[in-house]
């Protein structure tokens, strides 16, 4: 079988990488890819007409859909009269991402456990439920936003600054939601789903912040881990009953035509977990972890989604932790520059996996060309000793103005 895996990021290299387990590295390419990953093509993704001509030319029979863009702008509908099997939600059934208005209404309406929450389209009202709450909320703008329109606040100069740059950003008429701000860990549970039934990967965590401590301003995500020390059977039982499961009625209920990856951006709050976020496919950092840890054949998982057979896979996991930390140019998630050289690459262990992000060849040589750059990822049977492994990888690897985070996976070290 030959396949197409859509985009350009770290996510897209884990997947490739994985695919390549199945079937010959040859027969998987990647649109546009980057510096790394084998078979890149430098197809621009949202121009479906030059896609579609690809996959006719290479005489391709599935695509797998990386990023939420292309999901967002239609491209499982564009292909469905086309005899390709594409992995990905509709463009109505991605409104779980590309709209958190309609996620938060759809969650209402299926009684998934969230936070409470209230719709603006206009700033000025927004500044009274503001006071009301004592900037102790969360801001989220409506549409995609790679990660960055979500603005946690914990006082009302906060908040109105928040506000302030999410006008900016995105105009004085952008709907937008207010909702209560929860207290607790967050976590990643992500699946892969035919409609009917849904079969879960291991349960990771994402540090979204730049900084060490979880602080500075949020990023698309600077390493992760799995799994998760502190989940418990009875927390994802909780998590079935009053998130997972209610999601799946409401893909029924909606009849949406959704055979993909789905991902749970979970708070594990005093009261259970509740549901922060939805996304579409597989999320970035989480997937350089969670794939590795999958043991089946990640193709046949993505076939029996495609032909709703998935009740019968039977999801398995490699034992032990998994720890992923990005490595990313000074200055991201702000303004960062771009094309320097990047060695050390050859001096990894061959146990170490590298997941390139944002890289590009240049003059036969590997330079950066994106704010997050390589994903080091590390996998061992103690957590404490996998982090100090990963880190052992990183330190072999430099260009300039290289950065990244000393304490991924440090939150709840044991085991």
């Amino acid at each position: 079988m030959k396949i197409v895996v859509l985009g350009s990021g770290g996510r897209e290299h884990a997947i490739v990488w994985k695919l390549a387990q199945s079937v010959s590295t040859k027969d998987i390419y990647a649109l546009p890819g980057n510096g790394g990953i084998p078979n890149s093509v430098a197809i621009d993704i949202s121009k479906f007409d030059e896609v579609k001509r690809f996959c006719q030319e290479q005489k391709i029979e599935l695509i797998v859909v990386g990023p939420e863009a292309p999901l967002a702008q239609g491209v499982v509908d564009y292909f469905v009269n086309t005899g390709l099997k594409v992995f990905g939600p509709s463009q109505n059934a991605a409104r779980l991402e590309s709209s958190k208005i309609w996620a938060k209404q759809f969650m209402a309406k299926y009684e998934v456990a969230t936070a409470d929450f209230r719709i603006f389209d206009n700033p000025e009202d927004a500044k009274k439920r503001i006071r009301e709450l004592k900037g102790d909320l969360v801001i989220k703008y409506d549409g995609l936003a790679g990660g960055k329109g979500v603005y946690v606040c914990s006082s009302e100069t906060e908040a109105l600054a928040s506000l302030e740059d999410l006008v900016k950003n995105y105009g004085a008429d952008a709907p937008f939601l207010i909702e209560e701000k929860l207290i607790g860990s967050e976590i990643s549970i992500i699946g892969f789903t035919d409609g009917n039934h849904i079969q879960l990967l291991t349960p990771s965590q994402d540090h979204k912040q730049i900084y060490d401590g979880d602080t500075g301003p949020n990023t698309g995500g600077m390493g992760a881990y799995c799994p998760v020390t502190f989940l418990t059977d009875a927390m994802m039982k909780n998590m079935m009953t009053s998130v997972i499961n209610p999601t799946l009625k409401g893909l029924q209920g909606e009849h949406l035509d959704y055979k993909g990856a789905i991902y749970f951006g979970l708070m594990m709050t005093a009261q259970g977990g509740k549901l922060l976020e939805y996304n579409v496919r597989l999320g970035d950092p989480e997937t350089e972890v969670i794939l590795p840890a999958m043991k089946g054949d990640l193709l046949q998982l993505i076939l029996v989604c495609l032909d709703g057979t998935l009740n019968n896979y039977n999801m398995e996991c490699h034992p032990g932790y998994f720890v992923d930390v990005v490595l990313a140019s000074g200055g991201y998630p702000q303004s960062y520059a771009k094309g320097y050289e990047i060695t050390g690459l050859d001096k990894l262990s061959k146990d170490a996996m590298c997941f390139h992000a944002g890289t590009a060849l240049k003059d036969g040589k590997i330079v950066t060309s994106g704010g997050r750059v390589l994903n080091i990822v590390a996998h061992g049977e103690n957590l404490a000793a996998t982090i100090e492994q990963v880190y052992q990888e990183c330190a072999k690897v430099h260009f300039k103005d290289l950065y990244y985070r000393k304490d991924i996976g440090k939150r709840n070290l044991q085991g």
